[in-house]
């Protein structure tokens, strides 16, 4: 997520230039921004968070990046040391968390951008937003 921007317009990716390494940093990129836009929309009484688990040690990244695997093996953590902040973000009162729209990691907010070239264009998430709405538009309303 790091390295991508997010553009709306790049999230699809055609056959001929597909990288499932880039498609999916794309995807958690837009998952951030995505819950960044529903805290904006949302009422007080409800709280939108992400978080990264750490590098893992789960089937995905055995299948997806066999090299990095075979490489960081001994540095992965095991999965439930993975799924601590999530089950901490699920539990903690609000109170403690502060504002929505979070990226947690350790059960410590972290910063959603690290380079100032994948900041977030202005308009972008109202863009993907609106790219939501017409990609479920038969879900929510048959």
């Amino acid at each position: 997520m790091y390295t991508e921007r997010l553009s709306v317009a790049d999230l699809e990716m055609h056959e001929s230039n597909y990288d499932g390494v880039r498609a999916y940093a794309r995807a958690k990129r837009a998952q951030v921004e995505l819950a960044q836009e529903w805290t904006r929309r949302s009422t007080d009484s409800v709280m939108f968070q992400t978080m990264h688990p750490g590098w893992t040690d789960t089937p995905g990244v055995v299948e997806s990046l066999p090299t990095f695997h075979r490489i960081t093996r001994p540095l992965l953590r095991e999965p439930a040391a993975g799924a601590d902040t999530l089950v901490w973000l699920s539990a903690a009162p609000n109170s403690e968390l502060g504002a929505g729209g979070g990226l947690w990691l350790d059960r410590r907010r972290r910063s959603t951008s690290r380079f100032p070239w994948t900041d977030t264009p202005a308009g972008e998430r109202y863009r993907l937003w609106a790219w939501c709405e017409e990609k479920t538009a038969g879900f929510i309303n048959p």
